[in-house]
């Protein structure tokens, strides 16, 4: 795509990098000037990969890419091209089935991609073209372009709000389809556009908007819009995301908006956030890998000793030419070199069955039809939002049973998000309970903790700065002539916060009317209703963790009005109020209430007029604004004056503290990230019982580190004391650490943003102890960590370093809101929580689920089943790993794929109740402890113990020269057969000693399987095929079953070769009812590992 860049008519500003220009209903905002069309991606979305022309291409590339596949193909090659012992159909037939059914999965799953966005390409939408409205299909929408949209319409590209059919030019969108957030937003248009309601009008505007170049940030825009009327001088005005309508989102209370497109296609922040997620691999896949890696050196060996032994047995001369099998001169002249490297290919084609192929598509469709459990399980269902779990990748469902970490928020997450407001102290005051209205705050139904109270004008002014200080909106109709039924009053935010703020303030007879044209309107406990302008809204960010309104008062006086975190409001005010203040903001905290502190400041006009300026100019900026607001703000946000603070209760989810105790006792880390002050984050943590009553805290904070004038000093020192406690206290091993965590002193770390910054960031030279090494050997000790005033970034880094531990230990985060995205990206397993901060983490996350409570069963049950289930698909996979091309082609597709699929997605060889109501079973497949070395040597070993019983089994059985009565003598045909049958008959037996969990789904498979080898082989064998040059097959099968020899041989030869797995699963049964609870009887797995604690 070209971009042509023209700045001309944008007052005077340079040329900027990174920017476009788009002309507002593509007319040129000058008659003097030639216009040149501009050249930018039309609106179509494309997500699908592929095309009618280059699917086949494309998609034999991907597939080729995976080693397993392209391994399959040099085989099938050689054999087309070397002489070797088998035909090509024995390695082409299942390479070109998986390639088949992945390639009719990807296509199927394109055509459904291609069919949504034909959808939405072709949707009817209204453009305004000379003074008309014209009808149009979506995807002819043009940059430029002036887009109708009605109510309840979705936005179709992201457009520039012009006007709506209000007259202050708001319109009302909710955004569930793009964060899930189900509240309406509103949106504004700039005032000189507000009055084009009409399309002639609308049509007339002459405009250019000057923006950023597209990107996927939501939240961020930055722009102006240029606007020309008859005088020279344009009207510039500034852009932000309050103007923008993002495609995918949806008009809601608002008869109808006229808007100005300025990203399309491809180029909308929706298309451009559903592109690049990162892949994530799961231990077991890096476990597949290794195994093929092994067994590839297996094959290697072998295909190189028989090479090897072929020709020193050749040595011989009659062994190399005998008289029945002579040379032809072209074999004599053969260039020998040459002739043992084609040897060495054939014998790797005849063992190369030994790598299943068809592994992998059993492994996919095990994954994706495994993970429909998880959106089907009933007990994740929530009511109140009407939905159960989501799952957005089925890669990583067994890493939810290999979880040795876990990082949470605590806001949204451990609680619920819904405030209610608590209390409040005005100049050291405390206010609780409901207000009389006929005294304002002067008495309460509550407890009064003191009998004086603050100065009647300051009650007011801090129920004022409540009413004022906010973003949120009153739902339209609720007022009727200006007058409004406050019992009928009926709010919205983006933060449960501000409207439990509004509500406090509503109880005490301050009541938040809402916005109209530009004043906010206040009705004070007096019935009066009083207007204020607004003249500007700082708004909140994490960084400053605060926002203000600047207002000005029917009287002429400029206020300014500011709420926020008490480390961000308290440098900013004078030091003689932060006492009163205080000891009420610290005493709330404690006892597990959310706090913000008010403050307030007069603006003098001069002021105002000099900080209006600056912050036109920062808004006006397309370069850096941000920055250069976030300074502005900066600037303003000092020398206010304390007025009070707040305390707001956010509840404690349901089974949060139950579920904690559960993920303590299945042996994994828990720790809370969150950007919460200390002792409200601490006051959480034990309430859901992450601290115990017995926990010895250790804390890492700014607060304890500032005792001394050299932080790093202090922080050294405090961190060099705890390593040693903590060293004393727990044995070095790491394989008892899970059982002390349960049976010892248990620690708790709680650290802060500031001290971890410090720690990350240290100064201290490469020769001394490093404070992050250090930090981290603590951390692995303690069970529970506690991470406060964390900022999203932080979280992430959090993660990232427990992620790079020695032993790369599994992590997974969850977590509600936005700020906890970067953290669920970057653990190995993201959860996010449908709650109330919208959808941005559960539309980020792997899984989705409604409430914390359910990721108990999550990792308890399906993860440690999800584990089980697919390392014993792995290990029988290789395990059961020939003859003639039939049956080796069909043996890894048919006759014995259906049965391990069935066990991998039905199997339960613990009952589900038990494996959440015990979590001490967790800690036995942790560790990836089913794909260790040790358990696949056992697999190995069996093959190769079977393998050596079918083989010279059935050899002693054709040392007797005549099997029949006729004495018929067998050749090697049916010495091939009697091995292959045994083969299938104990593959299968082995995973029916090993099902515990039986359906009618398991009977159908199993047996189904057997039934349908023995048609197979009748079927085959009993007809002469027109399009096979040899018939060796014909007659085998039956003639074998004709002789009584054969069948004792197959059934003595399974019972043999099954021994060792009979005789294990009689010693776990004597030893289990020899150490037998009458309350809790669990069968065991051969891998599981042994833990100390045992059962109790």
């Amino acid at each position: 795509m070209f971009r042509r860049s023209f700045n001309r008519f944008c007052a005077g500003e340079e040329k900027r990098v990174g920017t476009r220009t788009v002309f507002v209903g593509n007319h040129p905002v000058s008659e003097t000037e030639a216009y040149i069309a501009q050249k930018f991606c039309d609106n179509r979305i494309i997500s699908s990969k592929y095309t009618l022309w280059n699917f086949l291409p494309k998609n034999l590339f991907e597939q080729f890419r995976r080693i397993a596949n392209f391994y399959f193909l040099i085989i099938f090659l050689i054999q087309v091209t070397v002489d070797t012992p088998t035909s090509p159909i024995t390695s082409g037939l299942p390479l070109f089935f998986v390639i088949t059914v992945t390639a009719i999965k990807q296509g199927y799953e394109d055509w459904l991609r291609h069919r949504a966005d034909n959808e939405v390409n072709k949707s009817t939408v209204y453009i305004i073209e000379n003074a008309k409205r014209v009808k149009k299909e979506s995807e002819k929408i043009k940059v430029g372009d002036i887009v109708e949209v009605q109510a309840d319409e979705t936005f179709p590209c992201d457009l520039i709000l012009l006007s709506s059919c209000t007259v202050d030019g708001t319109c009302y969108v909710t955004t569930a389809s793009l964060d899930g957030e189900s509240n309406c937003k509103t949106h504004y248009a700039v005032r000189d556009t507000i009055e084009l309601r009409t399309v002639e009008s609308i049509d007339n505007l002459r405009a250019a908007i000057e923006c950023e170049q597209p990107q996927s940030d939501l939240y961020k825009f930055v722009g102006r819009i240029n606007i020309y009327s008859n005088s020279l001088e344009a009207v510039a005005r500034s852009l932000g995301p309050e103007n923008l309508l993002l495609k995918g989102a949806t008009l809601k209370n608002t008869k109808k908006i006229y808007g100005v497109a300025v990203y399309t296609g491809m180029e909308t922040k929706m298309a451009l956030n559903y592109q690049g997620k990162s892949q994530k691999r799961s231990a077991v896949e890096k476990s597949i890998n290794a195994f093929l890696i092994v067994y590839l050196f297996i094959l290697l060996t072998k295909a190189a000793i028989c090479t090897t032994l072929k020709y020193v047995w050749q040595s011989t001369p009659y062994n190399d030419e005998p008289w029945y099998n002579q040379k032809t001169q072209k074999e004599r002249e053969t260039w020998k070199v040459l002739k043992m490297f084609t040897d060495f290919l054939s014998f790797m084609v005849l063992f190369n069955f030994i790598i299943p192929v068809s592994m992998y598509v059993t492994v996919e469709m095990q994954k994706f039809l495994g993970s429909f459990f998880i959106s089907w399980d009933n007990d994740f269902y929530d009511e109140e939002i009407n939905e159960g779990a989501l799952v957005n990748t089925s890669d990583l469902n067994e890493e939810l049973g290999q979880v040795d970490y876990v990082f949470t928020d605590k806001t949204g997450t451990l609680t619920e998000n819904s405030m209610e407001f608590i209390e409040c102290c005005i100049d050291g005051h405390k206010y609780k309970g409901v207000a009389q209205e006929t005294d304002g705050l002067s008495q309460t139904d509550g407890p009064l903790p003191y009998l004086d109270r603050a100065d009647k004008n300051r009650e007011e002014l801090f129920l004022r700065a409540l009413c004022l200080c906010h973003t949120v909106e009153v739902k339209p109709n609720d007022t009727v002539d200006g007058v409004t039924e406050s019992s009928e009053l009926t709010y919205m935010s983006s933060s449960p916060d501000e409207i439990a703020l509004v509500k406090g303030a509503k109880k005490y007879g301050f009541t938040f009317v809402g916005v109209q044209n530009g004043y906010m309107r206040v009705e004070n406990q007096r019935k009066e209703i009083e207007e204020y302008e607004l003249l500007h809204t700082l708004n909140f960010d994490s960084v400053r963790r605060r926002m203000s309104v600047i207002v000005k008062t029917q009287s002429g006086d400029i206020l300014l009005f500011c709420k926020g975190a008490d480390s961000a409001v308290f440098p900013r005010v004078q030091n003689h109020e932060i006492d009163l203040i205080k000891v009420h903001v610290e005493h709330n905290a404690m006892e597990g209430y959310r706090t913000l502190c008010i403050a307030f400041k007069e603006i003098a006009p001069d002021d105002y007029e000099r900080v209006n300026r600056q912050l036109i100019e920062a808004k006006m900026a397309l370069q850096d604004r941000e920055e250069k607001m976030e300074k502005v703000f900066d600037e303003i946000e000092t020398d206010m004056h304390l007025i009070g603070a707040t305390a707001v209760e956010d509840k404690l989810q349901d089974q949060a503290a139950e579920t904690i105790e559960a993920l303590h006792a299945a042996g994994l880390k828990v720790w809370v990230l969150t950007g919460d002050k200390m002792e409200t984050a601490k006051s959480t943590c034990y309430a859901c019982r992450l601290f115990q009553t017995n926990t010895e805290l250790l804390e890492l904070t700014t607060k304890t580190i500032e005792e001394s004038e050299r932080k790093e000093d202090r922080l050294h020192e405090l961190l060099t004391e705890y390593r040693k406690k903590l060293l004393r206290e727990f044995p070095k091993s790491t394989r008892s650490l899970k059982k002390a965590w349960t049976e010892h002193q248990e620690y708790g770390l709680i650290i802060d943003g500031s001290t971890l910054s410090l720690i990350l960031n240290s100064s201290q030279d490469s020769g001394s102890n490093n404070y992050k090494s250090i930090f981290l050997q603590i951390c692995m000790k303690c069970t529970a960590v506690l991470c406060c005033r964390m900022a999203p970034l932080q979280k992430a880094q959090i993660v990232r370093m427990v992620k790079n531990l020695k032993g790369s230990p599994i992590t997974l985060s969850i977590g509600d809101g936005a700020n906890d995205v970067s953290m669920i990206l970057e653990s190995h397993v993201g959860i996010g929580i449908k709650g109330k901060e919208g959808r941005q983490a559960s539309r980020n996350s792997d899984y989705a689920v409604p409430k914390f409570k359910h990721l108990k069963k999550l990792l308890l049950a399906h993860g440690h089943l999800y584990y089980v289930r697919i390392a014993h698909l792995v290990q029988y996979f290789f395990y059961k790993p020939l003859y003639d091309a039939a049956y080796l082609t069909m043996y890894n597709i048919c006759f014995t794929s259906l049965p391990i699929l069935a066990y991998s997605l039905l199997e339960q060889h613990i009952n589900i109740d038990t494996l959440t109501s015990d979590p001490r079973l967790y800690m036995k497949i942790s560790g990836n402890a089913m794909l260790q070395l040790g358990p696949f040597l056992y697999w190995t070993f069996l093959a190769a113990f079977e393998g050596t019983v079918f083989f010279f089994g059935t050899y002693f059985l054709f040392q007797t020269t005549s099997l029949d009565e006729n004495g018929k003598v067998y050749g090697n045909w049916t010495f091939g057969t009697i091995i292959f049958t045994i083969l299938v008959f104990t593959v299968t037996l082995k995973l029916a000693l090993d099902t515990r969990f039986w359906t009618w789904i398991n009977h159908l498979v199993i047996w189904g399987s057997l039934a349908f080898y023995v048609f197979f082989s009748f079927f085959w064998g009993g007809i002469i095929w027109p399009f096979l040059k040899q018939q060796r097959m014909y007659f085998i099968f039956a003639q074998m079953l004709s002789s009584v020899s054969i069948w004792l041989t197959i059934i003595l030869l399974i019972f043999v070769s099954l021994s060792p797995e009979m005789l294990r699963i009689v010693l776990r049964s004597v030893r289990r009812r020899s150490t037998r609870n009458p309350n809790l009887e669990l069968p065991m797995l051969l891998s599981y590992k042994h833990i100390d604690s045992g059962y109790r």
